[in-house]
């Protein structure tokens, strides 16, 4: 399912038209500078917990050293920060039937 598939479901749904349940899922899942509900949290540090269907949060990668498979030889890796989603229990009960 893509963006606009997800907005006419959801304009069936919730009785909205289908530009304005586009503009709500771009209000939630927008990842540009300074958009979306859940891309500033993770910015800031924060999770976003939807009880029943998960946790979207950020963690932190300590830099380390590696190691160039073709080359064999050692390269420094940053330290970064990534997102995760934690699928909560009654969405993975769901998804397990």
């Amino acid at each position: 399912m893509n963006k606009k598939e997800m907005a006419g479901k959801l304009a069936k749904r919730a009785d909205l038209s289908q530009a304005k349940a586009l503009s709500v899922i771009n209000a939630l899942f927008s990842a540009k500078s300074g958009e979306g509900i859940i891309a500033v949290e993770l910015d800031a540090g924060r999770k976003v917990t939807i009880p029943g269907f998960g946790t979207f949060g950020s963690r932190s990668r300590s830099a380390r050293i590696g190691t160039n498979p073709m080359t064999k030889q050692k390269i420094s890796i940053p330290a970064k920060k990534y997102v995760y989603f934690r699928p909560g229990k009654t969405l993975k009960e769901r998804v397990a039937k």
